[in-house]
């Protein structure tokens, strides 16, 4: 198993449902609203690093209002 955490930025206001849409994505396991430089945490869990690769490119980073991600690789 492949472990991601994801640091999302959102446009002002709309972080809630950011939120209800990534709980949506099948390989996402949790998602947290955070105060700092980024708005929200998402852990993402895959059977390999290309479908980690593919849920984060094409699922979580087209979201509508995501501004910027940032991901990083678990390691065993």
């Amino acid at each position: 198993m492949v472990t991601a955490f994801v640091l999302l930025n959102a446009d002002l206001g709309v972080e809630k449902q950011i939120v209800a849409n990534l709980k949506a994505i099948e390989n996402v396991k949790e998602v947290h609203e955070v105060y700092g430089v980024y708005d929200i945490i998402v852990k993402v869990e895959a059977d390999s690093v290309e479908s980690v690769k593919e849920v984060i490119t094409v699922k979580i980073r087209k979201l509508e209002r995501v501004r910027s991600t940032l991901t990083m690789l678990a390691i065993e």
